[in-house]
């Protein structure tokens, strides 16, 4: 689902720095990585930061993220806000801890949603890289198919109008990149990182080799 901070919004988006984590209840899921919770008299729309969950027309993977979340977090159940940032339509942008558990590592550990590395910023990069990475290896979810389904982001993109859903070029209308289009060994990396494990053909851990 969209998380409405791309790069031309940064000066629109408001830092909650050091924002104490805060007390409230759930009221309703909105898809696999929006829920609505009552804290003191207020209902507030919050976005799960740090994760991506694919979109509800991305059957079945959008309606099993939001089914995922629904068990996690039924209405009513209490929870703890650890705001990030207001984002330009007002939702507060956080992570939601239901006791000791992090919902929005329980969504990636699931396969029900992917890590958004563009916004990682202000979260577990390696406790979140690490789920993610076990999803992948154990297939679950959206790591299902090789390579894993396309990107919730890339996705986006292509029913914008684009004629790609690459991130900066190398990328095809199925989501994936081919090695020799990505144009850097650095990004190719950072593709791997993100989950593009088909570039690593052999295996060893390093993605396009070539391009060193």
């Amino acid at each position: 689902m969209v998380l409405a901070m791309s790069p031309t919004l940064v000066a629109l988006l408001i830092l909650v720095v050091g924002s104490p984590a805060s007390a409230a209840s759930v009221l309703s899921i909105g898809d696999g990585d929006t829920i609505s919770v009552r804290e003191g008299s207020q209902r507030i729309k919050v976005r799960l930061a740090c994760i991506d969950a694919p979109e509800t027309s991305q059957s079945p993977y959008g309606m099993e993220a939001r089914q995922a979340l629904q068990k996690l977090l039924p209405v009513g159940t209490g929870v703890t806000m650890r705001t990030k940032a207001i984002d330009r339509y007002g939702r507060t942008v956080g992570e939601v801890l239901k006791g000791s558990t992090n919902i929005n590592q329980s969504l990636v550990g699931s396969g029900n949603a992917f890590v958004y590395w563009q916004y990682i910023s202000g979260c577990d990069r390696k406790t979140y890289s690490l789920l993610e990475n076990d999803a992948r290896l154990k297939k679950l979810g959206v790591w299902s198919t090789p390579g894993g389904i396309q990107r919730p982001w890339d996705y986006r993109r292509s029913r914008r109008g684009g004629s790609s859903a690459s991130v900066g070029g190398g990328g095809t209308s199925s989501g994936k990149y081919r090695c020799k289009e990505i144009g850097s060994w650095s990004k190719a990396q950072d593709l791997l990182r993100q989950g593009h494990s088909y570039l690593d053909r052999d295996g060893d851990g390093e993605a396009c080799e070539a391009l060193r």
